[in-house]
């Protein structure tokens, strides 16, 4: 089994959260409920980097920050319409999923 950590995300609408990260080429791999009309407990992954997606209040707090390593910030900051900014280690965008969570995604630079 290879190790790895999974931030997990508050949001209100588990199915409009994983439509929006599929914009980021994620896709659903599971959905868990304790009960039908319980709320949802979702991932969704990308190749290797997978992410939590929870209707549970507890879970997590709205406005998180989390920092992707993706090969393509280019098609990323096109898929959604803003900048690519330069940073020193890596061409950076910063997104906001439909929760207020913050995304800072990043293509290391060589």
């Amino acid at each position: 089994m290879d190790e790895d950590v999974i931030p997990i995300l508050r949001v209100a609408d588990a199915a409009a959260a994983v439509r929006w990260y599929e914009r980021l080429g994620f896709a659903q791999q599971w959905e868990h409920r304790f009960e039908p009309g319980l709320p949802a407990f979702v991932e969704v992954a990308r190749g290797p980097v997978s992410l939590f997606l929870s209707e549970h209040t507890g879970d997590a707090r709205p406005d998180t920050l989390v920092y992707l390593r993706l090969a393509d910030v280019d098609e990323v900051a096109a898929e959604f319409g803003v900048p690519v900014h330069e940073a020193p280690w890596a061409r950076e965008v910063e997104l906001r999923d439909p929760d207020g969570n913050r995304l800072r995604i990043g293509t290391p630079k060589d």
